[in-house]
């Protein structure tokens, strides 16, 4: 121990001046124009509702709630009491949301309330918690006015899970929300004519350049009772922070939980890196764990920087994501991926 403490007392008498390593962050003038960006060609309609209150001087925490509640209260594969059961045949619903100001609330494993990411919104401010889940989440849903709406699946999910039965064989498929029955209504088809949904993330800026998000999904059709997914966990599918972004995920939810993956894409950010090639150092640190199970599934990432630029990156084609903003009143863009 002696040798070792002289040893140690040498260093400090030769390398006095050497400087702690830091990680030096950009620093940030926000972009002060409003814009919505989210998941999915389904982001179209959801933009819409968001911009309905960015265009008036909103707050984005609102415009992402109400995204949100636009598509939880359609009939789709993926998103909402409308979406694919569970293996028992229970809608169970998961969703997240986050202010610029660090605040967040969660909900996971809701069943029969309609907003989850309403229910997750209350959570956030009106109780010292971040996350509820189950019967105690639905139980404050209920104790704070929202309905219970019943078990009752909507047409096209019971026709699903009655297929399902047939084979009771669970393996997630690679944008399944492409192959969906064409009973599923959608806003617009891809070019290829199929049919797009899946998770649904938002991410806004609004007029005052704060930053905020809103995750929501029924999760995977025909999971295991009780699985939960990346999207009502803050940092995997859904992160933001004000100083300098924002990030949401779709697809396999384990892969995202993994790496902590919209944190993954903020600190990224951070650093200086632009948002598509964020998203794609996130893509990259998934493949790596392993890169033969990697193509067997999909993650998408899609990030919004304070600057007002975004961009996207997945490990395979066919993820898309929707864009609203003062010169942008519209559009879908196919996503870079990672087995172009």
């Amino acid at each position: 121990m002696s040798k070792r403490r002289a040893f140690l007392q040498q260093l400090a008498v030769l390398f006095p001046a050497i400087p702690l390593l830091k990680l030096t962050q950009v620093d940030y003038q926000p972009n002060k124009r409003p814009i919505s960006i989210a998941t999915w060609d389904s982001g179209l309609a959801v933009n819409d509702k968001a911009w309905e209150i960015l265009n008036t001087g909103g707050k984005a925490i609102d415009a992402v709630e109400k995204g949100a509640n636009s598509i939880e209260n359609t009939i789709n594969c993926c998103v909402g009491l409308g979406g694919n059961p569970d293996r028992d045949g229970y809608v169970t619903l998961d969703a997240c949301i986050m202010d610029e100001n660090h605040n967040c609330g969660s909900v996971a494993f809701l069943e029969s309330i309609r907003n989850p990411i309403s229910v997750a919104r209350k959570i956030m401010e009106n109780t010292p918690h971040v996350m509820l889940v189950g019967e105690g989440a639905k139980k404050f849903a209920l104790a704070n006015d929202f309905e219970d709406a019943g078990h009752e699946l909507s047409p096209t999910a019971q026709s699903e899970y009655q297929h399902w039965l047939k084979s009771s064989k669970y393996q997630p498929e690679i944008n399944i929300e492409q192959r969906q029955s064409q009973k599923t209504k959608v806003p617009q088809k891809l070019k290829d004519g199929s049919f797009n949904h899946d998770t649904m993330g938002i991410i806004a800026m609004d007029a005052g350049g704060d930053l905020s998000g809103a995750c929501t999904t029924s999760g995977m059709g025909f999971k295991m009772r009780g699985r939960v997914g990346d999207s009502p966990i803050i940092g995997a599918g859904l992160f933001v922070d004000n100083e300098v972004g924002a990030a949401t995920s779709s697809g396999q939810g384990e892969e995202v939980i993994r790496i902590c993956g919209t944190h993954t894409v903020v600190e990224m950010m951070r650093l200086g890196k632009s948002p598509e090639e964020a998203c794609k150092i996130a893509i990259e640190r998934i493949i790596k764990i392993n890169p033969e199970k990697a193509k067997t599934f999909q993650v998408g990432f899609l990030a919004l920087n304070k600057r007002g630029e975004y961009g996207a990156y997945a490990i395979q084609p066919g993820f898309s994501y929707a864009v609203k903003d003062g010169d942008d009143p519209g559009s879908v863009y196919p996503s870079k991926s990672y087995f172009d």
